[in-house]
């Protein structure tokens, strides 16, 4: 077992206080906006073994078998196939979407061939794998957007906000079917740059301010948040057409490939398969690439699930997901201990409380905030920790 000393990313979104608070660390006045546990080349967690600080994909990389063991690297490769994290907002993130793995191989071996940098800001697909993730709540009232409103539903939306700019979004998704009339109102929605468009977001924002108190906790609420943080941008009409969701501790989102959404406030523990690909559509000033975003998104209108953890075996309880590069699980420990199987690589989170771990002799304490590596060496580990709450990040192998 390896304690992680993990990296925190400061992107202007971040809170300055959340993960400070879940580490017992002052806070800095610096946004802090996301805590990664993995193997991610981007911001890999170190470890040490005796010999100092190693970077942890560089220890897989030397016997991928012996840290993820042979079912894992013959299934997903000699790389860990998840990345955890915490992630904490107190400003809207991009309104964004995520390739299907087919189109991100494709995306990528395209750019590849044209010799586009792979950090350049114009750039779509930093590699060429998926990038399905699921988010649960730590704290009250994690925010976010989340899949398409029914045509019809998002039409009335637009209509009641009483903007004229927006008829012909309003025709739009009254008349045509929803795959046409969602991909049509996207499309007017992003083309709203000019200075015409400019002032039809900007009496979207009046009217969607005006009208959120009598809304408090719902979705005009979390436009006019939106409005107030990223003023003037397209993406906020692009938000009518979205759901609006708020999840209470312990629930969670899967966001699957094509599904269009952004995450407003809040903090929650993530995971996600081990890829950077985004295709941004607002509240951004990055690159916004609109034909290939109308390519992948999945322009079918759905209300989004929100998830609660099943009851599992021997206290585990996960969320359910629909592919195997990730499973997220959590415990919240009572007087029995929990025993984790040893077939496969998992990274534990503490977030409440204080857990013992126990594998073939060696013990390891996590505290709030505090993360372990658990290579796939076949030896079990028993979790003990009264009034501790630990999420075990690892993989499904079928």
């Amino acid at each position: 077992m390896d304690r992680l000393d993990n990296t925190v990313r400061d992107y202007a979104w971040g809170s300055t206080t959340a993960i400070p608070e879940l580490l017992g660390r002052p806070a800095t006045g610096a946004p802090q906006a996301e805590l990664w546990m993995g193997a991610h080349p981007g911001a890999p967690s170190l470890v040490d073994r005796g010999d100092g600080p190693v970077a942890l994909d560089r220890v897989i990389a030397a016997d991928p078998v012996g840290e993820l063991g042979a079912a894992s690297v013959e299934r997903f490769g000699p790389t860990l196939p998840f990345l955890a994290k915490v992630l904490s907002a107190a400003l809207p993130l991009s309104l964004q979407v995520h390739p299907t793995r087919e189109q991100a191989r494709a995306g990528y071996a395209d750019e590849e061939a044209r010799g586009v940098p792979v950090d350049a800001p114009h750039r779509n697909y930093k590699d060429d794998n998926h990038k399905p993730e699921l988010i649960c709540a730590l704290d009250e009232g994690l925010e976010g957007l989340c899949g398409f409103r029914p045509p019809a539903d998002a039409a009335a939306l637009m209509a009641s906000l009483g903007v004229p700019g927006l008829d012909p979004l309003v025709e739009l998704l009254r008349t045509k079917p929803e795959p046409e009339a969602l991909a049509g109102a996207l499309a007017g929605a992003l083309a709203l740059t000019d200075a015409a468009g400019r002032e039809t977001v900007e009496a979207v924002a009046r009217a969607v301010t005006a009208a959120a108190p009598s809304d408090p906790t719902g979705a005009l609420a979390g436009y006019a948040f939106a409005a107030a943080q990223c003023p003037g941008d397209p993406g906020l009409v692009a938000a009518l057409l979205l759901h609006h969701v708020r999840l209470e501790p312990g629930e969670a989102l899967y966001l699957g490939a094509g599904l269009p959404h952004a995450y407003l406030r809040g903090t929650g523990v993530e995971i996600m398969a081990n890829s950077d690909n985004v295709l941004r559509c607002g509240f951004t000033p990055k690159h916004v690439d609109v034909p290939e975003l109308l390519r992948v998104v999945d322009f079918r209108s759905g209300l989004p699930e929100v998830l609660r953890p099943e009851p599992g075996a021997d206290g585990e309880r996960p969320y359910p997901v629909p592919i195997d590069e990730f499973r997220l699980s959590r415990y919240d420990l009572a007087d029995r201990p929990a025993t984790l199987p040893g077939d496969a690589p998992q990274i534990l989170l503490c977030t409440a409380g204080t857990a013992e771990l126990a594998s073939g002799g060696q013990t390891l304490t996590l505290r709030r905030g505090e993360s372990a590596f658990l290579p796939a060496r076949g030896t079990a580990t028993v979790l003990t920790g009264p009034g501790a709450t630990v999420f075990r990040s690892t993989v499904t192998l079928r």
